[in-house]
C-alpha cells in the first residue's frame, strides 16, 4: 500500500502523544521543531501539526488520519471518520473543559449575563453556536493566545479549554459554566476509510493505542503461595477476570498473576504477605487489550 499519512498534534500534546505511540509499539525520533519525525514503520509517513488544523486536512485528504481533539472536529466542522476515542492529555487521563470564565469581581454569573458582552476566545464557532442555543447575543473575537489576560481590561469573559482550572484560578478567574468536554480522538478520512489496506492498518493502530490507555494505571501482581494458602490468597485479589494460577515445579506451590488498579496495590500487597504470599513482584503495563 502506499504510506499512510498520519497527523500528530504538535504542541502540548506532542509528549504524551509521542508516549503513547511508543508504548503502542511505535517510536517516533527528530527535533522538536522538525514536521516530519521519524517513525519506525515503513508504511507509515508522520507530520505534526497543530492539533487545531488536523481535522480539516484529515477532511481534506492532505493527511489520512490523524489525532485531535473533538473540540477541534466540532469548531471546524470537519466531516471524518471518528474511529475512536482517546482519553488522555497532557496533564492525564480525564477530558479537557471549554468553559465561560470571567473575573472573580464579575457580575456575570450565568450565560444569560452574557448578553452584550464582550467575549475573547480561540474557539469562536464552538462559542457562537453556545451563545446562540441559549439565545444570548454578545460580540466574539478570536484570541491569538494568552486569552486568560484579557479579563476584564479587553474583554468581559472569555472561553478557554482547561483540564484542572488551576491557570484560570492563577489569573483570578472563576468559572461561570462549562461548554464542551473534549477527549482526543483517532481520525481518518472517508475515502482513506473505504480503502480495506489503510483501514485494517488504521484499526491495528487503534486497537494498541487503545490497549496502551487501558494499561494505563494498572501492574501486574505475581507471587507464589504454598496450596494451604492458595484459596485465602486468591479471595484477596480482585482482577480483571480471574487470577491465573499455575502448579511450580516444587510439590505444594503455586504461583498466582493477576492485573490490578495501581491504586490498590498499597493496600492489598499486605494483606496477600498476611495470607500467606511469598515472592511477590509488581510489574508495570505498556499495553491492556481484551
Amino acid at each position: 500500500m502506499s504510506k499512510l499519512i498520519l497527523g500528530l498534534p504538535k504542541g502540548s500534546l506532542q509528549e504524551a502523544t509521542f508516549g503513547m505511540m511508543r508504548k503502542a509499539g511505535w517510536t517516533i525520533s527528530g527535533g522538536s521543531r522538525s514536521y516530519m519525525p521519524r517513525i519506525d514503520d515503513e508504511d507509515i509517513e508522520v507530520r505534526l501539526i497543530r492539533a487545531q488544523e488536523i481535522s480539516r486536512y484529515v477532511e481534506n485528504g492532505h493527511l489520512d488520519a490523524g489525532m485531535t481533539g473533538h473540540d477541534w472536529i466540532v469548531e471546524n466542522g470537519s466531516d471524518v471518520v471518528e474511529v475512536t476515542e482517546l482519553v488522555y492529555s497532557k496533564q492525564g487521563m480525564n477530558p479537557v473543559r471549554w468553559v465561560v470564565a470571567v473575573p472573580n469581581d464579575s457580575p456575570i454569573r450565568s450565560v444569560k449575563d452574557l448578553q452584550g458582552k464582550r467575549i475573547a476566545t480561540e474557539a469562536v464557532g464552538i462559542t457562537k453556536r453556545y451563545l446562540e442555543e441559549n439565545g444570548v447575543d454578545a460580540q466574539v473575537e478570536f484570541s491569538w493566545g494568552a486569552t486568560e489576560v484579557k479579563a476584564p481590561e479587553l474583554v468581559d469573559a472569555i472561553v478557554e479549554i482547561t483540564e484542572t482550572g488551576s491557570s484560570l484560578r492563577a489569573n483570578n478567574l472563576r468559572i461561570v459554566e462549562d461548554i464542551l468536554s473534549s477527549t482526543t480522538r483517532f481520525i481518518a478520512n472517508k475515502a482513506v476509510w473505504a480503502d480495506p489496506i489503510k483501514r485494517r492498518k488504521i484499526e491495528k493502530m487503534a486497537m494498541m493505542l487503545q490497549g496502551v490507555l487501558a494499561a494505563d494505571r494498572k501492574v501486574l501482581i505475581k507471587m507464589n503461595v504454598q496450596a494451604g494458602d492458595l484459596d485465602a490468597v486468591a479471595n484477596q485479589l480482585p482482577s480483571m477476570h480471574a487470577p491465573t494460577i499455575n502448579n511450580l515445579r516444587t510439590e505444594g506451590w503455586y504461583s498466582i498473576e493477576t492485573v490490578l488498579d495501581e491504586s490498590v496495590v498499597r493496600e492489598i500487597i499486605p494483606e496477600l504477605k498476611a495470607a500467606g504470599a511469598v515472592d511477590i513482584i509488581e510489574l508495570s503495563l505498556n499495553k491492556v487489550v481484551p
